[in-house]
């Protein structure tokens, strides 16, 4: 059976995902999420351990749900 990759990997891939979606560049949606874009880099490479008050941030600048944001993570 095939390892999965680790979580915070899966997570910024999603993010990385949802961003896209939405026309976010990099850059801008680290300004709308108020974290700094190198922060918001780390997490879509999956290097960073983010806190909850950051994920909640980063689903609101997406105007989705943290349900949907963690869906298929």
């Amino acid at each position: 059976m095939a390892k999965r990759a680790d979580i915070l990997v899966r997570f910024g891939q999603r993010v990385r995902e949802l961003r896209k979606e939405q026309g976010y560049s990099q850059e801008n949606f680290a300004y709308a999420c108020e974290l700094d874009r190198t922060y918001v880099g780390g997490i879509e490479r999956g290097e960073r351990n983010l806190s909850l008050r950051n994920i909640e941030r980063i689903a609101e600048t997406l105007d989705i749900s943290l349900a949907k944001l963690m869906e298929e993570v």
